[in-house]
């Protein structure tokens, strides 16, 4: 099991959140991933919430975001921001790993900047790929892995085929073959 960052660690990263998010806004790396009015989400490595409330507007009341982290403040954060701006359409899930949701329920999880951060990166992977629709989108950021490290780890046990690689992003599909 994974554990969580200092709780004061994870307050410095929340605050230099807070500036990227000024200069870089979250919904210009989440549009390239196709969000629609609907969709359910699964923000892995949630953190303090940038991309859970950007996601949370995309999808809109007939969606759904599920916000998972294993550190208590990020659920916490995320959990205030819910209330602050009555976000229905937003749930909470603390855990390292396993996500509790059904097979095939989420049409793209977005994993980004946790990944390197991971005891276990095959367990998430075939985590991920558990609970992603057959058509699902995992859609990868991590600026502490360079592009051949990433396609050969997320493709690697044939779970995910790379789509696309965007300018922030890349996408990878849900492989069939498992």
């Amino acid at each position: 099991m994974d554990k969580p960052m200092s709780d004061c660690h994870f307050k410095f990263m929340s605050l230099g959140y807070k500036f990227r998010d000024f200069f870089l806004p979250r919904k210009k790396i989440v549009d390239e991933v196709g969000i629609k009015e609907g969709f359910h989400i699964l923000d892995y490595g949630c953190g303090p919430g940038s991309y859970t409330v950007t996601a949370s507007k995309l999808v809109g009341k007939s969606g759904r975001v599920y916000a998972l982290d294993i550190h208590p403040l990020a659920i916490q954060k995320v959990k205030n921001i819910v209330s602050k701006y009555n976000l229905e359409n937003v749930e909470t899930i603390r855990s390292d790993c396993e996500t509790g949701l059904p097979d095939s329920s989420i049409d793209v999880v977005l994993l980004y900047d946790t990944f390197h951060t991971l005891s276990h990166p095959i367990m998430v992977l075939k985590e991920l790929h558990r609970v992603l629709k057959p058509k699902g989108i995992l859609s990868f950021s991590d600026h502490h892995m360079e592009e051949d490290g990433i396609v050969s780890t997320l493709t690697g046990e044939g779970l995910f085929r790379l789509s696309d690689k965007g300018k922030r992003t890349y996408k990878f599909l849900k492989s069939e073959e498992t």
